[in-house]
């Protein structure tokens, strides 16, 4: 079970020290993560119900930084983010806790699982003007962009969620062959949907739960193959599920073992 502490409150060390007092063990696998020795229940970790913690796949909390970048490299004051593929909201979450002064907008076409993106921001008191939520097909631009290009764009596409297998095990029946080719046509549909509302010199992190090379490095080839005004910057690639603890690092992210997950980074030429 891990953990992703709110930067607006503290860090992993601090955090740690709260499940200490608490009498629940764990360890640091990053700046704001921390994996439990033993899973409990949300309502037995210290500060969850105030908004100082959520329970998110170390994996998975490696989205916002890449997003938001480091240094001369870091998304400027302001800047207009999409969260294309929002709920459940722990990705936007993050990104709010990094950058409170994003202007955000998270997208989803499911308005029921777009209420969980409102919850986690309530309980994590993230919300405000600068933040909005909207139920809409992200490759429907028509029904919900307003023309305004974003700065970046965090696309978590839908995927066979292959990366899954070392928590779900049981997610390898539930999948046909078939599958793959669906999803794959659904997120080259909305990497060239989204890919023209990015301002140049703007950025568009791809991301999904999966193994599989058609739903990973393969649909990057090919994007890069489709619109030469891409280039693919620094990211982590394609991320086995692991079952051990110690964290893998790779400059800039530290990537703690965990779910199996794709990342790309496309920077659009100036």
């Amino acid at each position: 079970m891990t953990l992703r502490v709110n930067a607006r409150h503290g860090d992993a060390a601090s955090y740690q020290a709260e499940l200490a007092a608490a009498g629940l063990s764990a360890m640091v696998i990053g700046p704001h993560a921390v994996v439990l020795a033993h899973p409990v229940p949300v309502q037995a970790l210290p500060g969850f119900e105030d908004g100082r913690v959520s329970v998110q796949d170390g994996s998975a909390q490696v989205a916002a930084p890449l997003l938001i970048g480091h240094g001369a490299e870091a998304l400027p004051t302001g800047a207009r983010v999409l969260d294309a593929c929002a709920a459940p909201g722990g990705k936007t979450a993050h990104l709010l806790e990094l950058r409170p002064d994003l202007n955000l907008l998270a997208l989803d076409s499911d308005p029921v699982r777009l209420k969980r993106v409102e919850e986690t921001l309530t309980r994590l008191h993230l919300g405000g003007a600068n933040v909005q939520t909207a139920a809409a097909d992200a490759r429907d631009t028509a029904t919900w962009w307003d023309g305004r290009p974003f700065d970046a764009v965090l696309l978590d596409a839908p995927c066979s969620a292959s990366g899954i297998v070392r928590r779900h095990p049981d997610v390898r029946w539930l999948r046909r062959a078939s599958d793959i080719t669906d999803l794959a046509r659904t997120q080259r549909e909305l990497l060239d949907t989204l890919w023209p509302l990015l301002r140049p010199g703007g950025r568009l992190v791809y991301a999904t739960c999966s193994i599989f090379r058609a739903e990973g490095a393969g649909q990057i080839a090919a994007f890069l193959q489709r619109h030469p005004d891409a280039n693919a910057g620094p990211a982590p690639g394609h991320l086995l599920p692991l079952t051990d603890n110690p964290p893998r690092t790779s400059a800039p992210e530290c990537l703690p073992a965990g779910d199996g997950f794709f990342y790309a980074r496309l920077d659009k030429q100036p």
